[in-house]
């Protein structure tokens, strides 16, 4: 028989605390408890590792939530989902780098609840059941999820510097790693949003928001000089002007 999905919930405001593990326990989630703290919000997730956590991200105490979600990801990479009524851009971008699997604002309702964590649970059970086969790539709306050592792993869009085909193969390359897909670069060109991506060479595609030198004949992103065939550059210089 199928367990329930365990989910710990993390917030500091009790009434909200109540209501949410009240809504969780009628939808048929399993509540592993509630914490208020990020000290003892981490110590629990490792001790009795949930399924998902509902974290709320502007905690009290010596951790706010993203800390905390840093923190639990350093050893156990429990998929997350904030709980926010802090909509501003710089809280934004820095929850994103810990790799949420979603965002519920508040005030949120019930069906909110229950959709996203439908969601979660769906996807976690398809990356997980080795009866369906991982795809190589996955596209969402502002990142993938990519086949790399026997499991799907999320990789932010905005963390691509370029992709550089080999053979049927694509390298895809970020700041601190490389990873090598069994797709050729035709079908990743078809693939990936063309507001972040762009292809520049028979070889190369690029992100367009990493790019730090346009030549006449190359480019560069960091370090890495990436040669740009005539046609493909008069259409970047095209795109950039239009932007």
């Amino acid at each position: 028989m199928e367990h329930a999905t365990r989910i710990l919930i993390v917030e500091d405001d009790m009434v909200i605390a109540a209501n949410l593990s009240l809504q969780l326990t009628q939808l048929g989630y399993e509540v592993t408890g509630i914490e208020s703290r990020g000290e003892e919000a981490v110590s629990h997730a490792l001790a009795n590792p949930p399924d998902i956590i509902l974290m709320d991200i502007n905690l009290n105490g010596k951790l706010n939530g993203i800390e905390t979600v840093s923190a639990i990801h350093s050893e156990n990479q429990i998929p997350i989902i904030y709980l926010t009524a802090n909509s501003d851009e710089t809280t934004f971008l820095k929850a994103k780098q810990t790799r949420p699997w979603a965002f519920i604002t508040k005030p949120f309702n019930r069906l909110n609840l229950q959709r996203a964590l439908a969601l979660v649970v769906e996807q976690g059970k398809e990356m997980a059941d080795p009866k369906v086969p991982m795809p190589e790539l996955q596209v969402l709306e502002d990142r993938i999820f990519i086949r790399h050592n026997g499991k799907m792993e999320k990789l932010l869009l905005e963390d691509i510097l370029y992709i550089e085909a080999d053979r049927n193969y694509s390298n895809i390359k970020t700041l601190s790693s490389a990873y090598l897909l069994a797709s050729t670069l035709k079908v990743l060109e078809e693939k990936l949003p063309a507001a972040f991506f762009m292809r520049v060479h028979r070889s190369y595609m690029v992100n367009i928001s990493k790019l730090d030198v346009i030549g006449d004949g190359h480019l560069e992103i960091g370090r890495k000089v990436i040669p740009i065939s005539k046609s493909y550059r008069e259409r970047l210089l095209s795109r950039i002007r239009r932007v």
